[in-house]
């Protein structure tokens, strides 16, 4: 049977739960810090107000985007919609406070968008987390089925089973794959949305049925990019009047406010870490790394792949007994060259700590795609086409995929490294600057309490 759809009326809740909120910060200041007048003038003056200020709020969520909030959006993107809407929202009151005659808004802008700023980011966190919470458990869920089977959708499927709170239930379809069946199987299990993926695997007539009846039984249709082959995240959809066309991706780092903005954070964040911590801490390090193997070097330098794969001196502390297969054999599990030293190092991160001197130099970025062994880089490239999005931006110390638990040696072309390079290729397309803050305060949080996945 069909499943009621509640999401509509949700969001109708939120979003007039979110003008009480406007009004009732607006009243609670006015009547605190204002003499009460009750005459019609005054009371027309502020009902106008609240009401400019609510239609103002809802105005502005269409460009915030502050009630699209996809199932799978991030409590850091979540909070960021939040700061940027109450940030545009203030610079209109302080606008409408210049035209209005309400000495309200002309004199208490300021404490208008504080205090709303902090009753909003509460009350809407607490949604987030319920929303969350709710569908873990079964709760506001999606039914869903895949056709077709593909390397991107096992990686899908993966994803849904791990994480219960994007509030998806898979039904798996085992009758013969015709039509009516599958149009019944869609009743009988109201299912929302069918997986399919992008390489055209299924006939041609079959495909142009499926989609017929998936409009007629508005059930939605989601295609997934094939991981390996395909080179979706090379092009962006746009439209020239009503012709759509694929264009040449544009990613936020190719603007140059952007690039500038990271390239001084970089700058600023290396010269506190170096001077701060390193400048007392390399000189434990170095000893330590000498009293547990004096012969060896204490620097580790090997050849990465960086910005456009131009090729550069990675630094680390070295942590592993001299040996000559260090450029030809990626870490194993327990690896017997690791010295006792070098377990410390590699589980607290600090191995990395000298490729802080390799952001000063600008071959390296605070956060960015880890950079990889030449080999490891060079047998990947040709297996997976997306591989090479890694290059449009520098390599990090610390990256999406790291933090996210993405990190360690993976066999050949399995569910891991997509993964990966899934994580770094979002990265690259959706990057900004407070995600950078996001993923830095992670990787602070891993090395306090340790990073199972660093080895």
């Amino acid at each position: 049977m069909q499943r009621l759809r509640y999401s509509r009326y949700f969001k109708t809740f939120v979003i007039l739960l979110d003008m009480i909120l406007v009004a009732a910060v607006f009243c609670f200041y006015y009547f605190r810090n204002f003499e009460v007048k009750y005459d019609s003038e005054t009371l027309e003056q502020n009902l106008l107000s609240i009401l400019l200020l609510c239609f103002f709020w809802l105005l502005l969520s269409g460009r915030t985007r502050l009630y699209h909030i996809p199932r799978n959006v991030t409590y850091t993107i979540f909070l960021e919609r939040i700061f940027i809407h109450v940030f545009f929202f203030f610079i209109g009151v302080v606008m409408l406070g210049k035209v209005s005659n309400n000495d309200f808004l002309k004199t208490e802008r300021f404490y208008l968008a504080g205090i709303l700023l902090l009753v909003v980011i509460p009350i809407k966190s607490f949604i987030y987390f319920i929303l969350k919470y709710l569908r873990s458990i079964g709760i506001n869920h999606r039914n869903v089925m895949f056709i077709g089977e593909s390397a991107s959708s096992d990686i899908l499927i993966d994803i849904i089973n791990q994480r219960k709170d994007y509030g998806y239930k898979i039904y798996n379809f085992s009758e013969d794959l015709n039509i009516p069946n599958i149009v019944k199987f869609w009743k009988d299990n109201g299912i929302h949305t069918i997986f399919l993926p992008s390489g055209h695997l299924l006939e041609k007539d079959f495909e142009n049925a499926l989609f017929r009846q998936a409009e007629i039984n508005k059930v939605r249709i989601s295609l997934v990019p094939n991981i390996i082959q395909n080179d979706f995240f090379e092009y962006e959809f746009s439209y020239i009047e009503t012709v759509p066309i694929l264009s040449q991706a544009k990613y936020p780092l190719d603007f140059f406010t952007n690039l500038t903005i990271k390239r001084l954070f970089d700058i600023v964040f290396s010269l506190i870490v170096l001077i701060g911590i390193c400048s007392w801490l390399f000189p434990i390090i170095i000893l330590l790394i000498k009293m547990n193997d004096p012969k060896g070097s204490v620097f580790f330098i090997q050849k990465r792949y960086g910005y456009h794969d131009e090729v550069f001196n990675c630094l680390k502390f070295r942590t592993m007994k001299t040996n000559s297969g260090s450029s030809e054999r990626t870490t194993d599990v327990d690896d017997e060259r690791i010295t006792k030293i070098g377990k410390f190092l590699r589980k607290t991160s600090m191995d990395e700590l000298p490729q802080f001197i390799n952001v000063l130099l600008g071959d390296m970025t605070i956060v960015g795609p880890r950079p990889h062994m030449l080999l490891v880089d060079d047998f990947y490239k040709p297996k997976i086409s997306r591989y090479s999005l890694r290059s449009m931006v520098k390599p990090g110390i610390t990256g999406l995929a790291q933090v996210s638990g993405l990190r360690g040696d993976e066999g050949d072309m399995n569910i891991g490294m997509k993964k990966r390079i899934l994580a770094d290729s979002f990265y690259v397309r959706n990057w900004s600057f407070s995600m950078d803050i996001v993923i830095i305060l992670k990787t602070i949080f891993l090395i306090i309490v340790g990073d199972k996945n660093a080895r």
